[in-house]
């Protein structure tokens, strides 16, 4: 299956399978901050906020990481995770210089086909082999609560609508 989605207005095509709601998110395994394999499963009876991004280097991106974190402190049982193709070396450099600790970084470096399973892969234009801006809240149980696929690549998720269903 394929969507597309927008950069700057310009169409670009984005492959693999983006959850829905009340499906059961696929499994994967990405590198930690510590290079690491860290998987769904570490975070089992937890809900989950995956943030899904291009690189944490650009300022939408990085808006949505401290965003994501000033909203996480306030949310029980629930782990915000911050997903890109960026090393783990520049995800952690990035929170640590902002203060972000309420946040965990995985980079898709080892886990490329997180991006195809998440339907999130971009396949073409300037941002080709990096994630398309996405949402996806799963419960406890890695159910969909609520996913978006942000249209507009340059714009920031509707942050309101996936902390909602975790209320």
């Amino acid at each position: 299956m394929s969507n597309i989605v927008t950069l700057g207005g310009k169409p670009f095509q984005v492959n693999g399978n983006f959850p829905q709601k009340g499906e059961v998110a696929p499994a994967f395994t990405l590198v930690g901050k510590d290079l690491s394999d860290v998987s769904l499963r570490s975070f089992a009876g937890q809900r989950k906020i995956l943030n899904i991004f291009p690189s944490i280097d650009t300022p939408t991106c990085a808006t949505s990481v401290r965003k994501f974190n000033e909203k996480a402190s306030a949310l029980s049982n629930t782990v915000i995770l911050c997903i890109s193709a960026d090393l783990p070396f520049a995800q952690s450099r990035f929170c640590g210089a902002e203060g972000l600790d309420k946040v965990l970084t995985l980079s898709c470096m080892r886990g490329r086909d997180f991006l195809e399973a998440y339907g999130v892969a971009l396949s073409n234009g300037p941002l080709a082999g990096l994630a398309a801006r996405a949402v996806v809240v799963l419960d406890a149980d890695d159910r969909v609560l609520h996913c978006q696929l942000v249209a507009e690549i340059k714009d920031e998720p509707d942050y309101d609508a996936a902390l909602q269903v975790l209320a």
